[in-house]
């Protein structure tokens, strides 16, 4: 150690030393300022995710496959020392990103009730649309899902049977909600969610078949999977408009149990099992 990091070492107890398995990783690592504290907090909120087009990505799995995908930004990695003494190769292309943090700091900047180790900073995403697949396969749309957890759920259900878009009215919960991400377990990065109005999606893809699921139908079972469509999931109270039930060419049910009791099923319960027979 030179003598002049050896002296700011001993007079700055905050300076964290990198270990030696981080390889050619910067030898200072830059400390949470206030001003770093108040951003990283300010993104909890719509209004300043938008204002920045920035969004936060908490936990160890999701950090990882962030940190893998090409179209990634990354703007900014807080870690703990072990995480990164751990990742040392996945970071090193990011390394001038990486700020090495204690988990007090953690608690401070973390939208979680229990912080991981990791949290990271990126863009938001501005994917495009396959028309191809989208022609070719099971698209859904949802329609005013308002419920964070909700929407989560529904992402993360998509991914699990292979529905590679997810398409939203502008009154549907934020996905960089941290809550919505949370629940897609990582979905996120791998679904393509799009702000959409039913309407231009039924004018663009006019041959496409719009399923809605609504409280009388048909039976989804009785139907043939389709090779390609949209499903239409509604609010979780007021259900799916009328101005978008005009646009339905199939309107579906899932039948209850003879003498049950419920009124209506979750919105992404109904969306998995909706899910698990168009797609067979």
């Amino acid at each position: 150690m030179s003598g002049a990091i050896a002296s700011d070492f001993s007079e700055n107890r905050s300076f964290v030393p990198l270990c030696t398995s981080i390889l050619y990783f910067t030898n200072r690592v830059n400390l949470l300022s206030k001003a770093k504290i108040s951003y990283l907090q300010s993104l909890s909120r719509k209004k300043f995710r938008r204002k920045y087009n920035n969004f936060i990505v908490e936990g160890d799995k999701s950090v990882r496959e962030l940190l893998t995908l090409p179209q990634a930004r990354i703007e900014m990695i807080c870690n703990t020392e072990k995480w990164a003494n751990d990742h040392a190769d996945l970071l090193r292309p990011h390394k001038d990103k990486m700020l090495i943090i204690n988990e007090s700091e953690l608690k401070k900047i973390s939208q979680l009730t229990t912080p991981n180790q990791v949290l990271a900073v990126a863009a938001q995403f501005n994917p495009e649309p396959s028309d191809r697949e989208i022609k070719t396969g099971i698209s859904l749309y949802l329609d005013g899902i308002r419920d964070p957890g909700n929407l989560g759920t529904i992402i993360r259900t998509a991914d699990w049977f292979g529905v590679r878009h997810v398409f939203c009215s502008p009154d549907c919960a934020d996905v960089y909600n941290a809550k919505v991400l949370q629940a897609t377990m990582g979905a996120f990065l791998r679904v393509k969610v799009l702000p959409a109005e039913l309407s231009q999606l039924q004018e663009k893809f006019a041959t496409l078949p719009i399923f809605g699921a609504l409280m009388q139908g048909e039976d989804v079972f009785s139907l043939s999977p389709p090779t390609a469509g949209i499903l239409v999931i509604g609010n979780e109270g007021k259900g799916i408009s009328e101005e978008n039930i005009a646009l339905l060419t199939h309107q579906i049910t899932i039948p209850a149990a003879t003498g049950s009791g419920a009124e209506s099923l979750n919105a992404g319960i109904a969306t998995g099992i909706i899910l698990s027979h168009l797609t067979r």
